[in-house]
């Protein structure tokens, strides 16, 4: 399996995974998700078939996962913006976002590239705060 088909196939499990963060899949839902595994070569990938076709489930850590497995520690920004735009297009095609997928859009703004200025900045204010507590424990 080359790499981009491996890229792939991590991008619709997100998908999928998104689509179980409310406990069910929308028919909506489940629509898009084979439209996209078309579109994208990997509808007939063994690895995938459950969950399309949902005989599978997904729990929000798994998914969580997935998403971390995918962006890593550095993402490329083509790879977040192309897994936010799947991501839109799933979340909006039953015409309702629930509450975790409100949740996990949050979650995904902390991956995003242009993002690292304010990233740093609070990891430095956490670090600050976090030594500040330390010193006033000790004293």
């Amino acid at each position: 399996m080359s790499k981009t088909s491996s890229n792939v196939i991590q991008l619709l499990k997100i998908l999928i995974g998104v689509a179980w963060l409310d406990g069910t899949v929308q028919q909506a839902e489940q629509v898009y998700l084979r439209k996209i595994a078309d579109a994208k070569g990997v509808a007939e990938n063994e690895e995938l078939r459950p969950w399309l076709y949902g005989l599978r489930s997904v729990s929000k850590e798994e998914c969580y996962t997935w998403l971390e497995d995918y962006l890593g520690k550095k993402p490329k920004t083509a790879d977040y913006q192309q897994l936010l735009e799947d991501l839109s297009g799933l979340i909006y095609s039953d015409g309702d976002v629930a509450q975790e997928e409100a949740k996990f859009l949050t979650q995904l703004q902390q991956f995003d590239p242009s993002n690292t200025d304010t990233r740093q900045f609070r990891e430095s204010v956490t670090r600050a705060i976090q030594k500040l507590y330390q010193r006033w424990i000790s004293s």
